[in-house]
């Protein structure tokens, strides 16, 4: 009788097959440790308390929005109305501010939420695919905006409304700590709820979620619903920032921010997985990845094709893994 002996795999072959797993959960965290060690040695004033400051305030609504936009590509969708639902936030936020600030809030929010709503209903009722519906209120819903807004800026007095985007804790600018508190929510809801679970199986595989009794159009409509909550309130804070309401501008490729912070954060397009903090890291990357290149006296186009780099090798590491 002969044995047979099964070669082991040789350990560069299986580092290789390693690799792509390794840089889709922990290289996003090693790019923006980096960059602040790059920025550490050649970027003169980079790492102050000041400028640090202004890189978290600045990237506070992509995180907002990126975790809303987490939710939905988890569930194997994509949400391009998010930059619309901001400019139609800030549009409506003058008309109701006469009435203090938590209804002019409160009817910003809802219009995030009605847009949601309909987005939902078009992906999981209707039955459109995602990107075709909410293109719809990609145009439709900044076009919206502006006949609200008169097609006009509009500055801000409201000194309630100018604390959110200038107010602090302990030093810590309040819209960071709006931006912090929201991705716990996030992930817990996504870890600890059973509506979590439920977007996670439905990302996975919505044939098998509806076969075993999941709540499928529920569920989907209620994620729509959460990221145009979420994209109103980052308008809401953009605005109280800028001290002005500005529907032709506020949120202006917003939606791809978004899609990059999660997609190089590590959650896949394919749905079934969400990665929160993954989100935070990533939006926080592409911040940093721009102020850097900025500071260099490098045009923003180079910060957009680092970008698009980025979002490629994101793409291909997780395929690798996938298929492998």
């Amino acid at each position: 009788m002969t044995t047979q002996v099964t070669a082991a795999p040789p350990v560069g072959a299986a580092a290789r097959r390693s690799a792509p797993a390794w840089f889709q959960e922990y290289g996003v965290y090693a790019a923006v440790a980096a960059l602040l060690l790059f920025n550490a040695f050649f970027t003169e004033h980079f790492l102050t308390v000041d400028n640090l400051r202004t890189q978290l305030i600045q990237v506070a609504p992509i995180v907002i929005v990126a975790l809303g936009m987490a939710l939905v590509i988890g569930t194997e969708g994509v949400d391009l109305s998010v930059g619309s639902v901001m400019a139609l936030g800030t549009a409506l936020l003058p008309l109701y501010l006469g009435y203090g600030l938590v209804p002019a809030l409160l009817i910003a929010l809802l219009a995030g939420a009605v847009v949601g709503a309909v987005n939902g209903a078009l992906v999981s009722v209707v039955g459109l695919q995602p990107i075709v519906a909410t293109l719809a209120l990609f145009v439709g819903g900044r076009g919206l905006a502006l006949v609200v807004a008169d097609g006009r800026l509009k500055q801000i007095v409201n000194p309630d409304l100018l604390s959110l985007g200038t107010g602090s804790v302990l030093g810590v600018p309040l819209v960071v700590l709006i931006a912090v508190v929201l991705a716990f929510a996030v992930a817990f809801l996504v870890h600890r709820t059973t509506f979590g679970r439920q977007v996670v199986a439905i990302g996975g595989n919505r044939s098998a979620a509806a076969l075993s009794g999941l709540p499928v159009k529920r569920v989907l409509t209620g994620v729509y619903i959460l990221c145009g909550v979420l994209a109103a309130l980052a308008g809401v804070l953009a605005t109280a920032r800028l001290t002005a309401s500005d529907p032709s501008s506020l949120g202006t490729l917003m939606e791809l921010s978004a899609i990059t912070a999660v997609v190089v954060g590590g959650t896949p397009l394919s749905g079934g997985s969400i990665r929160v903090l993954g989100t935070v890291a990533g939006a926080l990357l592409m911040q940093l990845l721009r102020a850097t290149l900025v500071k260099h006296d490098l045009p923003d186009s180079t910060a957009q094709i680092a970008q698009a780099v980025i979002i490629i090798a994101a793409v291909y590491v997780a395929r690798e893994r996938r298929s492998r």
